[in-house]
């Protein structure tokens, strides 16, 4: 990611040009980011119209994909109010405690061994997201005869939506290499748009035939106290999402179609997962290269928990240096470097024009990494964050990117990965497989991973060992 820091120092931070048939422009800075995604906040909410997004995005009309309008500003309120409130994700917070408190058991059954951390911290996000999804889990503990063929599809399709994912295709530069046999990768995400809607469907189709058992069941009972005691049941029983939307669908069909539903699942599911495991990865990486800041946040968390009890989303907000840590992370590897929009009229940006339909690259990893914004920053310094909230850094630091077409998920995406890096940090100590610091090479990625997948062994910590016996 070095090539569009250099871009910038040589050009500016605002650079037009053209990637084939696409008028772009590419800003550096936090002033015109500011002035892109605040003055022209509206003029840049659209998306570019990408291949990716004709199948992977039910043709530009899903949450991510769709333009600004409408349609949009619904999907957005739907995922804001509806899904990813603060209400609705405190009352799914025993799926994530539940999920970290296997991951907690697993490690301690396997201490001392190689362990792949990119793989298991993509399968939690996972098991999170589609327990808050579905109520299901697909990776890690035994499996049904019944469940393991739902199990492996699955797994597929996650599988091939990574290895399609990154949404790099040079038809989308070149239209007309796209007639001219570059179609391999079109063709895959057609078939794997596919296998994920069949698949989602089936899920909505089970949720449906379980909430028509249930109200036929509610009816049939008597207002005896068997009725009374299958009313208070009912009450306590945690919704999914899909029992969410489906609700609504009741009173809105026309409009809450089962596309629609479709679109929001698989939408959370891409956003929520690989992105929040990444982020965990490069931090925990950031920390075996850096013992001294492992040190200081184990000590952050004894002297605020002691050893009363294992680390929850409500100690979260006592752990100051904790956060720091996932800031300072998250600038030096921001698992969304570049941030696309698309201008739906002509503007003007830094006294430049720019025309209707230009390509706007906010490049996020260019501005985090800035020696002119930050301070020697390619440096792990949590300690620069002490005593300061997100919001005062304003246009310079953007992990969730910003404006109309910030990321609704993020209050979701902050406790995922300060639980689950907070009970990594409180419950072992680690050491990195092999000789030297941990490789910090960037692959290639829409979510920006590491080349190498961190490799580690862990041991419990020995003053936590009557607290991990009753995990």
């Amino acid at each position: 990611m070095c090539i569009p820091l250099c871009l910038a120092f040589r050009y500016g931070p605002i650079v037009f040009l053209r990637l084939g048939s696409r008028p772009s422009l590419i800003v550096s800075s936090p002033s015109v980011a500011e002035e892109c995604l605040t003055k022209n906040d509206i003029v840049f909410a659209n998306r570019p119209q990408l291949i990716a997004g004709k199948y992977i995005g039910y043709n530009y009309t899903s949450l991510i994909w769709a333009n600004y309008g409408d349609h949009w500003r619904n999907l957005r309120r739907i995922s804001t109010l509806e899904i990813l409130s603060s209400s609705c994700i405190q009352m799914l917070s025993g799926i994530r405690a539940d999920e970290v408190r296997l991951l907690v058991l697993w490690l301690l059954e396997h201490e001392n061994q190689t362990v792949n951390m990119k793989a298991m911290l993509f399968e939690i996000t996972t098991n999170v997201m589609m327990r808050m999804i579905a109520g299901r889990r697909y990776y890690g503990g035994s499996m049904a005869e019944a469940e393991a063929e739902e199990t492996v599809k699955f797994r597929e399709i996650m599988a091939d939506t990574i290895r399609l994912g990154d949404m790099s295709n040079i038809g989308d530069y070149l239209p007309m290499l796209r007639w001219l046999g570059v179609k391999g990768k079109e063709e895959g995400l057609r078939e794997l748009q596919r296998k994920r809607d069949r698949f989602m469907q089936s899920l909505i189709e089970e949720h449906r035939t379980r909430i028509a058992k249930d109200k036929e069941s509610s009816s049939s009972c008597c207002n005896g106290d068997d009725g009374e005691k299958k009313k208070k049941k009912k009450k306590k029983k945690k919704k999914t999402m899909i029992e969410v939307m489906l609700s609504l669908q009741e009173k809105e069909p026309d409009y809450y179609t089962d596309l629609i539903i479709r679109g929001l699942m698989l939408a959370l599911l891409g956003a929520g997962t690989d992105t929040t495991a990444t982020t965990i990865e490069w931090t925990l990486s950031l920390l075996l290269n850096n013992p001294h800041a492992l040190k200081k946040a184990q000590m952050e968390i004894d002297n605020h928990l002691g050893d009363n009890h294992l680390i929850q989303e409500s100690d979260l907000n006592q752990l100051p240096y904790l956060h720091c840590i996932i800031k300072e992370s998250q600038r030096m590897h921001p698992v969304g470097p570049i941030i696309p929009h698309e201008s739906s009229g002509e503007c003007t940006v830094g006294g430049y024009r720019i025309p209707h339909g230009t390509m706007l690259l906010v490049n996020v990893w260019a501005i985090q990494n800035d020696p002119r914004v930050w301070e020697e920053p390619r440096k792990f310094t949590p300690e620069r964050f002490e005593g300061m909230e997100l919001e005062k850094h304003g246009f310079r630091l953007m992990p969730f990117g910003s404006g109309r077409r910030g990321c609704p998920g993020e209050g979701l995406a902050v406790r995922m990965v300060g639980l689950v890096l907070g009970s990594l940090i409180q419950c072992f100590d680690w050491e990195s497989v092999g000789e030297g610091m941990v490789d910090m090479s960037e692959g290639t990625g829409l979510s920006l991973p590491k080349a190498q997948p961190l490799l580690v062994r862990c041991r419990h910590r020995p003053a936590l060992v009557d607290l991990l016996s009753k995990a």
